[in-house]
């Protein structure tokens, strides 16, 4: 059955690697120096602080359980984390909006080092202070790079059109390449030379400080609003009348939620799902195949946004896919037999769950660049951060309460209801379609006296 695996990989190598190389003149956009020059510049930060990231995922359960601390103990860090993100994401949004976005992207940078720091030690209560400030940094992650990189481009007037080239681009090597690197350094480090699972987050360390030297002497500063008459609570106050009077932002805001808390949630879920009774899987290579059917999402979404196809659009059939892949383990539960054989290598609907895990990943490689295109034309400059930040509050809320109850429903129910979620994701995509399409400024053709009907 191990042959499985390689076949697998082995599929979505060539796919990739033919999508990429036979890109055509329709699939490329001719852009400019300058840029390039941003676009590289965006794409190497982004790729070093992902895999600053990326090296600490695959040894952060195991770090704890070595520590001593049971199941209980480590999903209260881990709610911590999101717990963390949920209470001050909007606050260090905010404060991204109006002290500087590069400010705010050296404070990831600051907060996620100080985090690694806090893993050479056992003691309980420093971890939960490690997991607090990694909450801090992920918020910031994904709200304050990304409206960096929008201000800047705009303030340089480059082609709107053109934010979805870096979007797929940093997407392809930061979320894809990077992580299955970043996954084979953690694992030499901790096994292959012995230094145990801390050295991945030592390693973190120095990808972050490398990007932060390149953040703090290439960056020029922008901002959502700097101006001292508006505090915190006006800021809030800006961001929250934004949603509740753009049904636009509203609906993208939703669609963001129930999209990546059934990724999160997928994340805790896969392990299980592919090993009910202890079946043998190797872990670090499924996870990077997840990796590279991420790649084929962010390259099909890269030829998807170079032709100029409605984002609104095809994005209704890809939550509508990943509905339906994660709603494979409760229909393969019903029709393929379970084994009750303890052990061995993964069974036939290990197998299918598997194919459908890896076009789930496909859809999220294609989801990432694709809302932060639409998050580019729908959420307004002065409190871009701020408003990203309000969205990812029900997202970490539903992933506390998933993780506190983690036990206490069976995985189908759980897979259930992401599909659920994904197909309410779907919905909502055709919505903000049609409200889209309603707002679009209608083109006034101008008559002269020759164009004017005849009166009869």
């Amino acid at each position: 059955m191990e042959v499985f695996y390689y076949l697998v990989f082995g599929a979505l190598s060539a796919v990739v690697a033919a999508l990429e190389l036979g890109k055509s003149g329709k699939d490329r956009v001719a852009t400019s120096p300058a840029f390039n020059s941003l676009k590289n510049n965006y794409i190497l930060v982004y790729s070093l602080m992902m895999s600053g990231d990326w090296l600490q995922g695959p040894y952060v359960y195991y770090l704890y359980s070595q520590y001593g601390f049971d199941k209980g103990d480590i999903g209260r860090l881990f709610i911590a984390g999101f717990g963390s993100s949920m209470l001050f994401g909007t606050i260090v949004g905010s404060l991204a909006d109006k002290q500087g976005r590069k400010r705010a992207c050296v404070t990831y940078c600051i907060s996620y080092i100080l985090s690694c720091f806090t893993k050479h030690s056992p003691e309980y209560k420093i971890l939960m202070v490690g997991r607090v400030l990694g909450g801090i940094a992920t918020s910031l992650l994904f709200s304050a790079f990304e409206s960096w990189l929008v201000a800047e481009h705009n303030k340089k007037g480059f082609d709107p059109q053109w934010l979805s080239i870096t979007f797929s681009k940093a997407i392809f090597l930061g979320n894809g390449l990077v992580a299955i690197v970043a996954g084979l350094f953690a694992n030499f480090l901790a096994d292959n030379m012995g230094f145990g699972p801390v050295a991945p987050f030592d390693a973190a360390a120095c990808f972050l400080a490398i990007g932060m030297a390149i953040i703090l002497s290439s960056w020029g500063e922008n901002y959502g609003d700097s101006s001292d008459s508006r505090d915190l609570m006006t800021q809030f106050k800006i961001a929250a009348k934004a949603i509740a009077s753009d049904e636009k932002i509203a609906l993208l805001g939703a669609i963001q939620s129930l999209f990546e808390g059934s990724m999160y949630t997928f994340v805790f879920l896969w392990t299980p799902a592919l090993s009910p009774n202890d079946e043998e899987i190797p872990h670090g290579f499924i996870f990077a195949t997840f990796m590279l059917s991420s790649m084929l999402g962010s390259s099909i979404a890269s030829r998807l946004l170079a032709r100029k196809l409605k984002v609104e659009g095809y994005m209704q059939i890809v939550f509508s896919v990943s509905a339906f892949t994660l709603l494979l383990p409760v229909v393969t539960n019903f029709l393929v037999p379970p084994s009750s054989e303890k052990g061995g290598s993964i069974s036939l609907g290990g197998c299918l769950q598997l194919l459908g895990f890896c076009t789930f990943e496909s859809c999220v490689g294609i989801f990432w660049p694709s809302i932060m295109k639409m998050r580019s034309q729908y959420i307004p400059e002065e409190a871009r951060s701020t408003i990203m930040n309000f969205f990812r509050i029900p997202l970490n809320l539903f992933v506390c309460v998933v993780l506190y109850n983690v036990n206490a429903f069976p995985i189908t129910v759980m897979f259930g209801m992401c599909s659920i979620f994904l197909f309410m994701a779907a919905i909502l995509q055709r919505r903000l379609m049609v409200v889209s399409d309603l707002h679009k400024p209608t083109k006034v053709v101008e008559m002269t006296a020759e164009d004017e009907p005849l009166n009869p």
